[in-house]
């Protein structure tokens, strides 16, 4: 299935109406549980934060979303631009914080050593690139504490599962409403909220630095990979059946891989045991406790 701007895989199609409303109720059930009424969004100018944008303004309004655009000095100007077109079609608020001074504060520049010394200037393009995810969630948890918000995430499935995320970076939120969505799906919704063309037809990106795309950093197209982890994962075949299915024996062995060794990324961290209740194991409550006296 496709359409103008992107490719659907058939099986991954869903009802969009009963998709936007349930996220809806789940983003008003999570903010009214931890008892706040607003909410931030990092807003990166690509379609995962523009669809959590959309969600979080038609679930509270857009007088209690506060977009943070956080660009680097090499980020790419049509990103930022396409987060302030975002911007100017919700009437949200919004900051603009760049988060240059403080990464280069640590890895220094071409011309100036950072606090790492010498050393700052052999750090890969991937490590910088996850110390710029975790400064920008940094940076939006110091927001949300001047606008009395939680953080919304804004990581898809896809990225999940195969762990293309930044531990305690762009994988980091108080909860995340598009966490069960690929990004076939994630296309979908953004083009049935009104999400501009524009953002859902652009080669994803993290931005991390110049030119760097999603499907060609990692080596794979989203429809097939969508495709290929909905058969792994929710219909539970195997290796064996995915490429009988017609899956390339190559990406099958990388995806089953890369499930496999993300795991530690979805989940909280382990705490060993000592105490008969503990926090987390056995000791489990909803944000906001029955009985809580709060209104």
């Amino acid at each position: 299935m496709t359409s103008a701007t992107f490719e659907l895989p058939a099986e991954l199609a869903i009802d969009t109406d009963v998709a936007q409303r349930v996220i809806v109720g789940f983003i008003r059930g999570q903010l009214r549980q931890a008892g706040f009424e607003q909410a931030l969004v990092g807003l990166s100018g690509g379609i995962d934060s523009a669809l959590v944008a959309y969600l979080v303004t038609e679930a509270i309004g857009a007088d209690k979303l506060l977009c943070v655009l956080m660009p680097y000095r090499t980020s790419s100007p049509a990103s930022r631009a396409d987060a302030e077109e975002v911007v100017r079609r919700l009437g949200c608020a919004s900051e603009l914080i760049d988060i240059s001074p403080m990464v280069d504060g640590y890895f220094g520049t071409d011309e100036t050593l950072g606090a790492l010394g010498p050393k700052g200037r052999e750090a890969s393009q991937l490590r910088r690139g996850n110390f710029m995810a975790r400064q920008r969630m940094a940076v939006l948890y110091d927001q949300s504490a001047v606008w009395h918000g939680l953080v919304v995430g804004t990581s898809n499935k896809t990225e999940s599962l195969i762990g293309y995320t930044t531990q305690f970076g762009d994988n980091a939120s108080a909860f995340n409403p598009i966490g069960d969505l690929y990004k076939s799906q994630v296309r979908q919704l953004a083009a049935a909220m009104g999400v501009p063309d524009e953002i859902i037809a652009k080669a994803p990106s993290a931005d991390l630095w110049p030119g760097q795309t999603d499907e060609t950093e990692a080596g794979f197209s989203y429809p097939e990979l969508d495709r290929l982890l909905f058969w792994l994962v929710d219909k539970r075949r195997s290796p064996e059946e995915l490429v009988a299915k017609g899956f390339p024996p190559g990406l099958v062995t990388w995806a089953t891989s890369a499930v496999a060794g993300a795991e530690f990324k979805r989940q909280v961290p382990p705490i060993a045991k000592l105490g008969p209740r503990t926090a987390g194991i056995d000791y489990l409550y909803p944000r906001r406790r029955p009985g809580s006296t709060r209104t």
